[in-house]
């Protein structure tokens, strides 16, 4: 029987900092052998890829999944341009989506799905500098309000 567990390979946080993500998609990746072993080590990065069509098919550009160590003269090129898989209607979908003008397709993770790697794409509006200070500003905040909670319920539980 196969495992539906979802193993994460990669997560793009910086993804979520500078953009608005609107709508989210999962689609396939097509891969050579080296580059699936690299992934079940976890050697990818996500960081300053994105999603783009090309000749009416989906390309993931600019993401790097490292050389497998034992690979030798099988290796892959590290940065070079995957197929994403989707159905012909989500590319309509997604194409249509983008041809808006600031909105672009970039990848939030990749993960293992049932022994298959799969990347999440999703339709993202750029953030200007000053949306990026105040998602900052309001992720400090919040994190100062869980700290005094937390630190208040010690108190009474010391019984001060």
């Amino acid at each position: 029987m196969k495992e539906t567990g979802i193993k994460l390979i990669a997560q793009n946080k910086k993804a979520f900092h500078d953009y608005f993500i609107e709508d989210r998609l999962e689609a396939g990746i097509a891969l050579v052998g080296t580059e699936v072993k690299s992934l079940r080590e976890g050697r990818a990065n996500l960081r300053d890829s994105y999603a783009a069509v090309k000749d009416g098919e989906l390309y993931l550009i600019g993401m790097h999944i490292s050389p497998y160590t034992a690979g030798n003269i099988f290796n892959h090129d590290p940065l070079r341009d995957r197929k994403l898989l989707v159905h012909a209607r989500e590319l309509r979908k997604l194409a249509n989506k983008i041809k808006a003008t600031g909105y672009t397709l970039v990848p939030t993770r990749m993960y293992f799905r049932g022994g298959r790697a799969k990347v999440e794409i999703a339709v993202a509006r750029g953030k200007a500098q000053y949306d990026k200070r105040q998602a900052l500003a309001k992720k400090d905040a919040q994190r100062e309000i869980e700290r005094a909670v937390k630190s208040r319920g010690r108190e009474r539980d010391r019984g001060e």
